[in-house]
């Protein structure tokens, strides 16, 4: 897949990039090659103009041409930055993510991805699903996210182990052929089901917290939600309703789901951004079983596997935060009938 000009490690590594290699971006491209190296230290290599292409200097987010030569520093040293700076995956997210693994053949891997757990690392993070399953995966070079998720958002989550697969299910979800279902418990009682046309405009807090806000055509980014609701429910002590509702995102923009289920009057429950604060302290409580997470869960993917006439359905069981609510829900929605 690549070609080294020199086999030294003590000097610098020159790498012709592959046409199966091509489109990829730089920083994945060095992450795949120099496997185990902190996000934040390819930037910075790449930044310093350490790393280079075709003897000029790129961004990280430069899609590679076959026949680019990319130039690395020292492998060697890098190696042994990489083995004084980087922790060892935790065995227990090791095991959590193997037993997460909904799906998998020998091109395309699908994990039900914890919530809590970011996609990539980065931004204080030493790894994130990608890096995890990097090294779950050591036999699979070309790893790479097909689509991303929220750090608490749970759920279906793809990724390719093949350039190939990377690029039909990219120009899929360009299309609009993979449809992907969501689960979110909103408060209030949702009774109809609802297309929320909304566009959004990202903005950054002084924090570096990313913040989604409803705005106007002429700024914003169009944004499409179908919304349905699956079921109603009822605290009748709490005086409180609450509706597990489905969400399908015709768009893909950050935050769409828990910006639209806002503006439209039903905050998710646990969003600490979007959400309601007193219907977050509801949902902590002991009785319902403390949930301190977003109730937001990709459930279910369907779509046709590139290269066949197959129609895969992936669905992702919830964790047992969510279902314990759901339980709780069910039992005194019964009793109160």
């Amino acid at each position: 897949m690549v070609s080294l000009a020199t086999k030294n490690e003590c000097k610098v590594s020159y790498i012709t990039v592959s046409a199966e290699l091509a489109g990829q971006r730089l920083d994945n491209f060095l992450l795949n090659h120099l496997k185990g190296l902190p996000r934040t230290r390819v930037y910075r290599i790449v930044r310093k103009g350490e790393v280079r292409v075709n003897k000029g200097r790129v961004k990280p987010s430069y899609r590679l041409e076959a026949e680019d030569i990319v130039r690395v520093p020292p492998i060697q040293d890098l190696v042994s930055d990489r083995k004084s700076t980087i922790p060892s995956l935790p065995h227990r997210l090791k095991d959590k993510l193997a037993q997460a693994i909904l799906y998998e053949d020998d091109a395309l891997l699908i994990l039900n991805k914890p919530s809590g757990l970011a996609v990539h690392g980065g931004s204080g993070l030493n790894f994130g699903a990608i890096e995890a399953l990097r090294v779950l995966r050591p036999d699979c070079p070309s790893l790479e996210l097909v689509h991303r998720l929220d750090r608490d958002t749970s759920g279906c989550l793809m990724f390719a182990k093949r350039r190939s697969m990377l690029r039909a299910l990219h120009e899929m979800l360009r299309e609009g052929s993979i449809q992907k279902v969501y689960w979110a418990l909103v408060q209030g009682a949702w009774k109809k089901s609802k297309i929320v046309t909304i566009p959004l405009l990202k903005n950054q807090l002084s924090s570096g917290e990313r913040i989604v806000r409803a705005s106007t055509e002429a700024l914003g980014q169009s944004a499409t939600t179908r919304f349905r609701p699956l079921q109603q429910y009822y605290d009748p002590i709490a005086e409180m309703p609450m509706t597990l509702m489905e969400a399908k995102p015709i768009t893909g923009r950050t935050h769409q789901i828990r910006v639209h289920a806002t503006e439209s009057g039903f905050p998710i429950g646990g969003d600490p951004k979007y959400g309601n604060e007193a219907f977050n302290r509801y949902l902590s409580q002991a009785k319902i079983g403390r949930m301190s997470r977003l109730f937001l869960h990709a459930q279910r993917l369907t779509f046709t596997l590139p290269g066949t006439d197959k129609i895969l359905t992936i669905e992702a069981p919830l964790d047992t935060e969510l279902s314990q609510c759901m339980i709780h829900f069910r039992t005194f929605n019964a009793s109160s009938d």
